[in-house]
Order: structure tokens, then sequence, then C-alpha cells
């Protein structure tokens, strides 16, 4: 027997649309959906259909992102924009980023159903790109919106050698009028997006939602270790200039000292080895080095303690490095209005929360640039994500949408005030 709507909780309604979406895979465990995918295209009828029923008219935009708008937001009234993205990781989770697109999408809905009519502009988007999995290029949606793209980023390649910007053209995207995309700030209310939380705080207290008070920033080093190879078997252990072992004490030493303090985490993710033979002494080992916080001024007094003894290990084993900074965004607070209606709206869906930092990038950090940004968080299973077992319940899925919808309600009030 197939169930309407009316038969299921908005928790339900909410569980069956995430599940609905990973269907659009490659195959293989959780979910790999990449940007400018098969995936990804025969993805977006089905996130078109959602934002019809919420009374929004959906378009692809020359990003990739495929965008709904309310009359209102159509007119060029003054419009809140709600969303996340829609790619994954390598073999991921079915929340990360397309929970942030169908809640509000359900939310809208569901406040069409009770007949409530919202008296602002409403953008709901659906970024194409936030991992950044399949051409290290990651905000490339929420960067436009902000009118901070840079056109160079559409020269970046994917494993296979296609340029992003082919990429895009062929998805039906239009690299030559990325620029036109940006929003006017004067007439964008602010930028809301739900997220799983990705940690294990909300679920350590008992909590269904949290709200977010900054997005973390974030850099990433190469760091190049290059000794000189030599046989196993006849070079002796004395004098050896070995990159491998000098590299993993370099490893060893990023980890103490991130350790020691708070407010401050990293992680080497990537190593490789040169020239990677089972009797050669190993001559180069590259790996990156990234840093995390929300507060500058902790990333950056880490970055320096970290390259330092980095720098100390190499002398004394006779290495040369090669430091090269890929990669750095600043952390951004969220707005203290939006901070505040998240928590009002928490009150009066009847959930108790608490106020916490985001770890993870998001594209709030792409969107702070063009207008206030909010943020909330749902609980998720052991803090997991970014992995095929990612999981929330449908308790906590109905409890944040009905968060959206009391804050979507009392938002007029809510931005006079702020």
């Amino acid at each position: 027997m197939t169930r309407t709507p009316s038969d299921l909780t908005l928790g339900q309604r909410l569980m069956e649309r995430l599940d609905q979406a990973a269907a659009f895979s490659r195959p293989g465990p959780g979910v790999t959906r990449l940007f400018c995918s098969d995936e990804h295209r025969r993805l977006l009828p089905l996130l078109e259909t959602w934002m019809t029923r919420a009374g929004l008219t959906p378009e692809l935009d020359a990003a990739g992102t495929l965008v709904g708008r309310n009359l209102r937001a159509l007119a060029g009234e003054p419009t809140l924009i709600l969303g996340s993205h829609q790619d994954t990781v390598t073999e991921g989770g079915k929340y990360d980023g397309m929970l942030g697109v169908a809640l509000p999408l359900l939310a809208l809905e569901a406040l069409r159903e009770q007949g409530g009519e919202l008296d602002y502009g409403i953008e709901v988007v659906a970024f194409g790109d936030e991992e950044g999995t399949r051409f290290q290029s990651t905000l490339v949606g929420s960067r436009a919106l902000a009118g901070t793209f840079d056109p160079a980023m559409l020269d970046a390649r994917d494993s296979d050698g296609i340029r992003l910007g082919e990429a895009l053209a062929a998805f039906g995207g239009n690299p030559q009028s990325m620029s036109t995309l940006a929003r006017d700030p004067g007439k964008t209310l602010g930028f809301v997006e739900v997220h799983i939380e990705q940690g294990p705080v909300l679920e350590q207290q008992g909590l269904a939602v949290g709200v977010v008070t900054a997005l973390t920033g974030i850099e990433r080093h190469r760091i190049s270790v290059i000794g000189k190879a030599g046989h196993a078997g006849t070079t002796p252990m004395a004098g050896r200039r070995d990159a491998l072992v000098g590299a993993s004490e370099m490893v060893m030493e990023a980890d103490r000292l991130l350790n020691e303090g708070e407010g401050l985490v990293g992680v080497v993710g990537k190593l490789e080895v040169r020239p990677n033979a089972v009797n050669v002494i190993p001559a180069e080992v590259i790996f990156s080095l990234e840093l995390r916080s929300p507060e500058r001024a902790k990333r950056l007094a880490g970055r320096e303690r970290i390259l330092h003894a980095v720098k100390d290990i190499a002398s004394r084993r006779g290495l040369v490095l090669d430091i090269e900074p890929t990669y750095q965004a600043e952390g951004v607070p969220c707005a203290d209005w939006l901070i505040e209606a998240l928590e009002a709206a928490c009150t009066a869906a009847g959930e108790p929360t608490r106020r916490l930092f985001s770890g993870a990038g998001h594209d709030g950090l792409a969107m702070h640039d063009l207008t206030d940004i909010g943020m909330l968080f749902v609980r998720c299973r052991e803090g997991l994500s970014h992995h095929p077992d990612e999981a929330i319940s449908a308790a906590d899925a109905e409890a944040a949408t009905r968060v959206i919808m009391a804050m979507l309600r009392a938002m007029p009030t809510a931005r006079r005030k702020a």
C-alpha cells in the first residue's frame, strides 16, 4: 500500500526524500555524486520537483547551481537564501549537504500546506560543488553568488584531464556568464544553511539541534621532504638521509603539537613516497598538512610551531624541505541576529539547543562575503560524516524542519530587529 504525504510525519517525509536523492550515486558503498557528473545531472529533475512543490521556480544557473525562487524573489524583493550542496566526497554519506537542500524545501512545502505565505523573497540553492572532490575547486557556486569567483578556477582539471570550464559547459552551465550571478547585497536578507554536525557534541549532550556561532578557518600546505635514495641492503644505517623516516617524525611531532592546545585541529591526510620501492631508501616524501580553527590567531600560531618543528627535524637529518601553501580560507562568524533568530525558532519548536562552532568548512565561508550567514546543526550518529554509515534520525529531521519553519515565519521581525 502506497502511503501519501499526509500519512507521514515531516521527519519521515524528509528521510524518504533523502533516500531518494541518495539513489543518484556511482555504484559502490555510500553516496558518490561529483560536480557535473551524470549522477548530478540525473538528480536535478527530482530537486526541481521538490522546488515546485515548495512554490519555487527552478532554474539551473551558469555555475551549475540549481536555484529555486518564489514570486517575490523573482520580482527582486529582499530575499533570504537557504540551501547547501548536492555533491559528496567519494563513498560519502547521504546527509552531508543534501540535508540542507531537502529540508528547507520540505519546510516551505509544509508552510504552504498550512496556508502560510511569506511576505519576503525566498531562494533555495543546491550548490554543485562544495566538497571539491572532482576538480579540487571548492565553493564554485557560492563564490559565484557572492561575486568572488576566480575565473582561473575554470582551468582546474579532474583526474581524466577534463577542465572544469569544459565540464560545466557540457553540464548546461555557462562559464562565461558566471560573473553575472553575483547577488545584490542590498536585496539579500541573509544565508541560512542546515547541516549535520559532523561531530559528537550534540549527541553527547542529548540535543537534536545546535546553533552555529562561526565557521572554521582552513589552511593547507604541501610539504616535500627530500633525502637521498640508496640500496637498502648496502647503505649503512648511520648517515642515511631517509626521507620517509624524517617525514614520519614530522607527522608525529605535528600530531603532538596539535594535541597540546584547544581550538586547533589538524591532519596529515595524504602522503606520497618516491620511489616507493621495497628495497630502496626513500628519496622523497610529499605530505599534506591541514590546519583548522575558527580563531585566526590560534591557527597562525599553530602553523608557526609545527613548521618550525618540521624545519628543525629536516635540518637535523640532513633533509631538504619545500613547503608550499595550497589553500587558505579565513574563518567567519555567524551573524548575531541569525544566531538569535535560530535560537528563538528552537524555543518556538520546543527544542532545547546550544551554541557551538563548526570545525568544517561550508558554503557560508563564501556567502559571508555577500551577506550575513546563519547555520543550524542537526545531530548525527557518533558524529560520523564523509562515510557510508553517516546517519540521522527521523525524529531529529522532524525537529530541525519545524525549527526552520518557525524561523521562516518570524524572519521579517528578526531582520527588522537586527
